[in-house]
């Protein structure tokens, strides 16, 4: 319980998790001051739930803080590009005119 006299950093939640299963939960925690920053504890049953390892993404919308799994690099550009080169929309929209390098220099 909470004692607003105990300097002590403590965290009472209970979690309950089902293999496989989406819960949501609810989690009262302090913030604790790590160096100049500051910082939660999060349960092992809400990163695993949520998806979160080594690294996340933090952004603030109407005043809540969002913490989000990082997202692979270029994640889904493969189907993006099949389904442009298939509706033909994968061509230059303008084609750049020959430098004189282009002309000169260049060998094919």
């Amino acid at each position: 319980m909470f004692n607003p006299i105990d300097n002590r950093q403590t965290c009472n939640y209970n979690v309950i998790i089902k293999k496989g299963v989406n819960m949501t939960m609810t989690v009262r925690s302090k913030v604790i001051k790590i160096g100049n920053s500051r910082g939660i504890r999060i349960p092992h049953a809400m990163l695993e739930q949520a998806g979160l390892t080594d690294e996340v993404e933090m952004l603030v919308e109407e005043n809540k803080l969002i913490i989000r799994p990082v997202a692979a690099a270029r994640f889904g550009w493969e189907a993006q590009f099949k389904a442009m080169a298939e509706q033909g929309d994968d061509r230059l929209l303008d084609q750049a005119p020959p430098t004189r390098w282009d002309e000169e220099e260049w060998t094919w």
